[in-house]
């Protein structure tokens, strides 16, 4: 074990022991995860991969003024050789004082429609509950989170960084994510008027994942979100539907790396996101949805709209796993608990590319190709939990590229899967 890792796992120890000592209201938790897969590309390509996660945190009561969480986790595993993770999780201490909170730390954040920006973030949030909603505004920077967790890929050099493979003699420069600072206002509302519920956010990042040097041309991707979701409950059906539209400034080349050091040029992009929830009436606990998600893609050398990025990639499908980029994802879902140890979901989910240029991965094939439908992905998940605190979930389907007209000869992707998951309270 590198000499980085060892200091990793004494600081969290120790952090852990100097909280947990003058805390009578602490409580100490430790989930372990062992996740195991088999898949390939039709009857070729066929791997096995492994991983076991660790995850150890402390909560505790600041008195009567707020509280806190540490926790931390190692990552081990095989996917064409052996890895292991240290990281630390969400960390962070809340503050209150009658309706105003404040938290600050490493701690979670996801905008309105749930796929601009999502995840732990290194900063603080402040927020303000009353009859109006509740306001908050928040800053975080992400140079110093785990790059596969933080998942920002929004331009070229940020995709080589979270690809290239952690070197402990490198630490700070292979482990860590695309440096950003982020910086929304929130504001939610649950019941509008007993009607409706809304969440609007407006939302900037600013790129320093070469330097902060500003006056020299390097690949940057400035950009700013206006977003807004609606919520409106009718009886068993929930209908939600949301958008947001991003302002662009930037000096990267999404087509050439070469061409990075040109004058910044302003865009605009666009998404959108829909969903209807239906809890049905049976004697068992299940729902029904059936979900859309629109984003732009690169309209014809258009000077004015462009690829809508989001900052944290979501991805979309169980294995097709599609970044929301100019593509359009369409989903029908259904899910039920049978009784109190089973639970079980089944999911569908067709995918068509916006535009013949933002999207270029699998099943593409090379050269020109004017067809737009990828294909479509089966899914299916069945849950076991004979106990509180142990679950097992067994997992598997394909994409079919062969439901697409983008490459209808392309062999489908498919993926079986088992997770156990043993948490200690």
């Amino acid at each position: 074990m590198c000499h980085i890792t060892r200091q990793y796992l004494l600081c969290c120890a120790v952090l852990l022991l100097l909280l947990a000592a003058p805390l009578g209201a602490a409580d100490f938790g430790l989930i372990t995860n062992q996740y195991v897969e088999y898949g390939g590309t039709g009857s070729e390509n066929h791997s096995a991969a492994y991983q076991a996660d660790i995850l150890p945190r402390l909560s505790f009561l600041l008195g009567n003024v707020g509280d806190g969480i540490v926790s931390a986790g190692m990552t081990l595993g095989w996917d064409e050789g052996f890895y292991y993770v240290p990281e630390l999780l969400r960390t962070e201490l809340s503050l209150r004082s009658g309706n105003n909170r404040i938290k600050f730390g490493r701690t979670s954040y996801t905008d309105p429609l749930g796929f601009i920006a999502s995840g732990l973030f290194d900063g603080m949030q402040y927020s303000n509950y009353s009859k109006a909603g509740t306001f908050s505004v928040g800053a975080w920077y992400t140079g110093l989170l785990y790059k596969e967790n933080a998942n920002i890929t929004m331009t070229k050099h940020d995709q080589a960084l979270y690809e290239a493979p952690i070197d402990y003699k490198n630490f700070r420069n292979t482990y860590c994510a695309s440096r950003r600072l982020l910086v929304s206002f929130d504001w939610e509302h649950p019941s509008l008027g007993e009607l409706v519920s809304l969440k609007a956010a407006l939302a900037g990042q600013m790129d320093f994942s070469q330097g902060a040097d500003f006056s020299k041309k390097k690949e940057r991707y400035h950009s700013e979100y206006f977003s807004l979701k609606a919520g409106i409950p009718v009886k068993r059906v929930l209908f939600e539907l949301g958008g947001s539209l991003e302002a662009v400034q930037s000096t990267a080349a999404v087509q050439s790396t070469a061409e990075a050091a040109k004058d910044p040029f302003y865009t605009m992009a666009f998404a959108f996101d829909a969903g209807i929830f239906w809890t049905l009436p049976t004697n068992i606990n299940s729902r029904l949805s059936l979900t859309g998600s629109f984003a732009a893609g690169k309209i014809n050398d258009n000077d004015v709209v462009s690829a809508f990025v989001p900052i944290t990639t979501t991805t979309y499908g169980d294995i097709f796993e599609a970044k929301l980029s100019g593509i359009t994802v369409l989903g029908l879902q259904y899910t039920a608990r049978l009784n109190r140890v089973i639970g079980t979901s089944l999911s569908v989910s067709h995918f068509v590319r916006n535009d013949t240029e933002t999207y270029r991965d699998y099943p593409v094939p090379a050269g020109k190709n004017d067809s737009h439908s990828l294909g479509t992905e089966f899914f299916g998940r069945f849950i076991w939990s004979p106990l509180s605190d142990l679950q097992f979930n067994i997992g598997g389907g394909a994409f079919l590229p062969v439901i697409g007209n983008v490459s209808k000869d392309a062999k489908p992707l498919w993926r079986v899967e088992l997770t156990a998951i043993w948490a200690i309270f």
